[in-house]
């Protein structure tokens, strides 16, 4: 039960930042600016091709840079432990957990995209999986070598 409990509390949070408008990790004052959705938006129009979604950062490398990053891996990491705790001991169990990650981290980017002062990023989607796949591959190896 703690385990669900988990997994929706930090969905929940997953969801809460992405929500929030102009967030800076530098300045927790911004965590909680009241939510604007871009009601021009649409589906089509963010996930169009040549669409911002698919193109690279326009703001540079900096420590908000890096720490949004560092961000990414490590709460995606803990989502992705999270999902493979909450299924069943069963055939393929991490790379359904990995899947179920990134299937999340895809819609979380897309809802991004509807808030003004935020963006949604295909690269972002891909941070998160690979986050998610260090920590299960982490746990994968601790697991292999403590039934040794």
């Amino acid at each position: 039960m703690l385990k669900r409990v988990l997994l929706i509390l930090l969905l929940l949070a997953i969801s809460k930042f992405s929500h929030t408008p102009h967030l800076l990790v530098t300045d927790p004052s911004t965590w909680t600016n009241s939510s604007v959705w871009d009601h021009k938006a649409t589906l089509w129009s963010i996930l169009r091709p040549g669409s911002e979604f698919y193109t690279s950062y326009t703001y540079g490398f900096n420590l908000e840079f890096i720490l949004r990053k560092i961000a990414h891996l490590s709460f995606f990491g803990m989502l992705g432990l999270l999902f493979y705790w909450n299924l069943k001991e069963q055939r393929y169990r991490y790379v359904k957990a990995w899947f179920c990650l990134a299937a999340f981290a895809f819609l979380d980017e897309v809802h991004q995209a509807f808030i003004i002062g935020r963006d949604g990023r295909i690269v972002d989607v891909m941070i998160d999986s690979l986050g998610a796949a260090v920590m299960l591959f982490v746990l994968y190896k601790v697991r292999k070598h403590s039934t040794r």
